[in-house]
């Protein structure tokens, strides 16, 4: 998927910034620097929309108003990233050979690891480590 941008409108609070983003609607975050605020407007914006499989269509910045000191935004969301991202842990049943597994416990080998190694290299992801 490509990215998708939404605008989001940032208002300048004592401390940091307040993060409205208009198209979403209850989507809303704060920062304390620009640079804190941009990203937790990702988060916002991928927490919001997760699971959903038709994104809502993004405002032109030219069509938003904001108000005093408050400034827009463009703020890019691609749905894949977000996904590898956001690395909770998926617990999955599997089969396997019992001299397989005898010889993979007998060499101490990490299960989840060598399927995560072996997944990343099926996809043509060698080398991503996600947090």
């Amino acid at each position: 998927m490509k990215n998708a941008y939404y605008p989001a409108v940032f208002h300048p609070e004592e401390v940091g910034y307040s993060v409205f983003i208009p198209d979403i609607e209850g989507c809303s975050t704060q920062g304390d620097t620009i640079d804190e605020a941009v990203e937790m407007a990702k988060d916002a914006i991928g927490l919001m929309l997760e699971g959903i499989s038709e994104y809502p269509q993004a405002t032109t910045p030219s069509a938003l108003s904001p108000e005093g000191e408050d400034f827009v935004v463009m703020i890019p969301f691609n749905a894949a990233e977000y996904a590898r991202k956001n690395n909770r842990s998926v617990k999955k049943t599997l089969s396997l050979p019992a001299w397989l597994n005898e010889a993979a416990e007998a060499a101490h080998l990490n299960f989840s690891g060598v399927l995560q190694e072996a997944l990343k290299a099926k996809l043509g992801m060698e080398g991503q480590n996600q947090r």
